[in-house]
């Protein structure tokens, strides 16, 4: 299967892939390289979410797309949390590029306050949680209006996680599908 790369200069998005820096709950790097792949379905998908974000002069950032088999083994072994990470026994939807973790860009580059960082594993992180601040409830259900208009499925445990629907349906895959691989 093959695999679309996702860059700034072709999508128009900010990429930050953190699981390629220590910056990521497992504070060590999971990727020896940075790469953000979608399957082409879900990158249809982000090209009408960065539609609908840039018409309300918004920009989409992204933190994770693609996660290759391997590199969700690394992050349950260190983190086996099923509320907050897909067990790969059964597979995860990004490590079939059916899923993207991101936020929103305000016109002069800064992320919307969210109420907690990425990959926050937390009840604070979760869409409808009454106990972060009211802008930052408008923020979660901005992303969330926006990235479920343009065709997403979202997890109510993490304000940053969206995915195809039935993404089950595709094959899980490894860092050997990628002409030059992650791990």
């Amino acid at each position: 299967m093959s695999l679309v790369e996702i860059l700034p200069e072709t999508h128009d998005v900010e990429i930050s892939i953190r699981y390629a820096t220590a910056d990521n709950f497992t504070a060590q790097p999971v990727y020896q390289r940075a790469g953000c792949y979608l399957h082409p379905e879900a990158e249809g998908l982000l090209l009408n979410a960065i539609e609908l974000a840039a018409a309300l002069s918004l920009k989409i950032k992204i933190f994770d797309a693609f996660r290759p088999s391997e590199a969700q083994w690394v992050l349950w072994n260190h983190t086996p949390d099923p509320d907050f990470l897909a067990d790969p026994r059964r597979g995860s939807p990004h490590s079939r590029g059916a899923a993207v973790d991101l936020t929103l860009l305000h016109p002069n580059g800064q992320e919307l306050e969210m109420g907690t960082p990425f990959d926050a594993f937390t009840p604070r992180s979760h869409h409808g949680n009454l106990e972060v601040s009211v802008e930052v409830q408008r923020n979660r259900v901005l992303l969330m209006g926006l990235m479920t208009t343009a065709g997403w499925d979202f997890n109510r445990n993490e304000w940053w996680h969206y995915q195809l629907f039935d993404a089950r349906r595709l094959p899980v895959l490894s860092d050997s599908v990628l002409d030059r691989g992650m791990m």
